[in-house]
């Protein structure tokens, strides 16, 4: 991919960037010669991509080990920053973790915060670096959402609701700074092969697919965009075809076997 003069340079902060989604992102934004904030829960793991992302493309990259689904963890995040002295101009805010199984057999603390990180966190942390992209009127926020945004999800619920508000928020504030010179954009994978998604699911996508879409979407103008032409026909028909109760009950009966006596986290 060529580089593109308006990255080269800048920072980005990626947040769930130690392997995955998160890793392919930040591989392709190294390429084109951006300074990196890579952001996690797994401190051992974030120095091995930032090693490598040294090592192969040279690459300025700091890291910090912190879980943004706890109290305060955005705030600390964007004081950080601010204490080194970083001009953020890309923020992908990609943390995210889902529970699959019925909200009756869910812990609850797990399903609080699933929805601390997945929605609270992409918020809060959106509005702490927002001002400063609009100040300079440049910069970019992706915003992970998934397919799973687009309609209720049965034993995927507080997932599938926690990325709807993302999407939905997304949208919003694309609205809001359309004339900022700031770009705002989702990105809506389905089920991708990651080290936590360990279902058998046929036809899962490759972590650097979806970074293809990403650095995609960041050249684009809509508010949102899925990630894949068989996701995207998906959403197309569970969101805007289907009832919402319909696609509830598809999900219920899709999802039934794998979730029923199971609670386990994966990844979109």
């Amino acid at each position: 991919m060529r580089r593109s003069a308006e990255l080269t340079g800048r920072t980005a902060v990626v947040t769930g960037a130690a392997t995955g989604i998160g890793a392919a992102i930040v591989e392709r934004l190294a390429a084109q010669g951006m300074e990196l904030v890579l952001v996690a829960r797994d401190g051992a793991r974030l120095e091995v991509t930032a090693e490598r992302l040294r090592a192969e493309h040279g690459a300025q990259v700091s890291t910090l080990a912190l879980d943004l689904a706890d109290h305060g963890a955005p705030a600390r995040l964007a004081e950080w920053l601010a204490e080194a002295g970083t001009e953020v101009d890309v923020l992908v805010n990609n943390a995210g973790v889902s529970l699959l199984g019925p909200v009756a057999g869910s812990d609850p603390a797990r399903v609080r915060g699933l929805v601390d990180l997945n929605a609270g966190a992409v918020a809060e942390l959106t509005a702490f670096l927002l001002p400063g992209m609009v100040a300079r009127r440049r910069g970019a926020i992706v915003n992970v959402a998934s397919t799973g945004a687009y309609a209720p999800a049965a034993y995927l619920a507080a997932y599938a609701a926690s990325k709807a508000f993302v999407l939905s928020f997304t949208r919003a504030l694309w609205a809001e700074t359309r004339a900022t010179g700031v770009r705002v954009v989702a990105v809506s994978p389905g089920p991708t092969e990651t080290a936590m998604n360990t279902s058998r699911m046929p036809g899962k996508r490759d972590p650097g697919a979806v970074a293809d879409t990403v650095m995609s979407a960041l050249r684009g103008r809509g508010p949102a965009v899925v990630d894949g032409r068989l996701n995207a026909l998906q959403t197309f028909v569970f969101g805007r075809l289907l009832p919402a109760s319909a696609a509830a009950v598809i999900a219920e009966r899709t999802l039934r076997k794998a979730a029923l006596g199971n609670v386990s986290s994966v990844l979109p």
